[in-house]
């Protein structure tokens, strides 16, 4: 895992306040870490509904796949979670350590297995010894707490530099309800849910269609919309859990007009880990984000977007902290969408630096570079010919990224 603490880390972290309902244990494992937790924990009372989006990848791991048949039933007793090994490609030993650590965590809990939910992340194609989270469970069941937020974001890090949390609370109803979150990623990290795990509790009572409705359309601007290197994992899961323990009658529509300001909270949370996320980029020092509008439609600006956060040349001109504008020009160019070269105009952060097919003619190199050493590069790019408008979050591309990803697995 990387030692040293990404300069885009938190200066301080919220207070993640318990949920009723939710309690938390995380250990150590020895996966592949030593000296460190690498296996969660988090039981939930019974009546907890439970929604999840997934990776889109056609090489899905073994957890992915449990998950995926388990929310059918929209409810949930525990989730399991271990860092340093994927369960990816591991093939029928990849499932039967699913099934053995479900099995073994819904007789501690007094559940069905398809209440456990698991996921994992680190190594692919490495298989994963169910013992060595099973003989886990006695000591974690005992250890749960409501408080132990942050350790769980610990916990599931890989290459990620520091834990990514985030709370809200807002009025449902006639009741004041709580949503935390913790989310993990680094690398592999592209849209299709991005890799990444993140795990998110509420006291809300929440029907689990109505659930599963609100995620789905809050992944779109925030998961869905960071990119570190254009890979999209194996692995990617994100789960919402909601407790019903905040005493207001159940929401059982996802139009329901009580919920508004849950959604507003649950989009803006999302998008809030997901910048963690690209804030954290393997090697990243600075976050970039891009924006382009002016489009056919969103779709047409969210490829564009995604065209110039995942170039390379362009990354690699935010590391340097050069004024590159060519290099945007260029990923507008490949993306395959509609442009045309003399509408376009080019910022970076309030600095036109071109427009109308050419250098903008007031442009000033000192100005612009000035906007690149920034920690947060604003890349923004208007087409000129609808009113399409997309965000997509990244960072730039550093010789620490070849580093870390050059000897991942020893």
């Amino acid at each position: 895992m990387a030692t040293a603490v990404s300069p885009l880390a938190p200066s301080t972290y919220p207070d993640m306040p318990a949920i009723e309902g939710v309690a938390i244990a995380t250990a150590e494992a020895g996966i592949k870490y030593r000296n460190r937790t690498d296996v969660l924990l988090m039981r939930f009372d019974e009546g907890t509904s439970v929604a999840g989006v997934f990776t889109t990848s056609k090489c899905p791991s073994a957890p992915v796949d449990h998950c995926r048949l388990a929310l059918k039933a929209g409810t949930a007793r525990a989730l399991v979670v271990n860092s340093g090994n994927a369960n990816a490609f591991t093939g029928k030993k990849g499932v039967a350590t699913c099934e053995a650590t479900a099995k073994a965590m819904a007789e501690a809990l007094g559940c069905q297995p398809e209440e456990v939910f698991l996921a994992s992340t680190g190594v692919i194609g490495e298989p994963l010894d169910a013992g060595k989270i099973t003989q886990q469970i006695p000591a974690l069941i005992a250890g749960v707490s409501g408080a132990l937020w942050r350790e769980a974001a610990n916990a599931i890090m890989t290459t990620d530099t520091y834990p990514k949390v985030a709370t809200r609370t807002v009025q449902l109803g006639d009741a004041q309800v709580t949503l935390n979150g913790i989310a993990k990623g680094a690398g592999m990290i592209a849209p299709d849910m991005a890799t990444m795990l993140s795990f998110l509790a509420t006291d809300a009572k929440i029907a689990p269609a109505a659930l599963q409705a609100l995620l789905a359309e809050a992944v779109a601007p925030s998961f869905n919309s960071v990119t570190v290197d254009s890979d999209t994992s194996t692995s990617d899961t994100l789960l919402l859990f909601a407790t019903g323990k905040a005493g207001h009658a159940e929401v059982s529509e996802a139009a329901d007009p009580r919920l508004q300001p849950f959604r507003e909270a649950l989009n803006a949370m999302l998008l809030d880990l997901a910048r963690q996320v690209a804030r954290d980029g393997e090697g990243a020092r600075k976050e970039i984000q891009v924006t382009v509008s002016g489009a056919v439609s969103d779709a047409s600006a969210k490829r564009i977007a995604l065209s110039i956060a995942n170039s390379p040349l362009v990354k690699t001109a935010v590391a340097g902290e050069d004024a590159n504008w060519g290099r945007v020009v260029m990923a507008v160019g490949k993306a395959g969408e509609p442009a045309e070269r003399d509408r376009l105009a080019i910022f970076f952060g309030d600095v036109r630096v071109a427009v109308g097919g050419e250098r903008d003619p007031a442009y000033s190199e000192a100005e612009a570079s000035a906007e690149m050493k920034k920690d947060e590069i604003a890349i923004r790019v208007e087409l000129g010919l609808g009113t399409g408008r997309w965000t997509v979050y990244s960072c730039d591309l550093t010789k620490d990224y070849v580093a870390i990803n050059g000897d991942y697995r020893s």
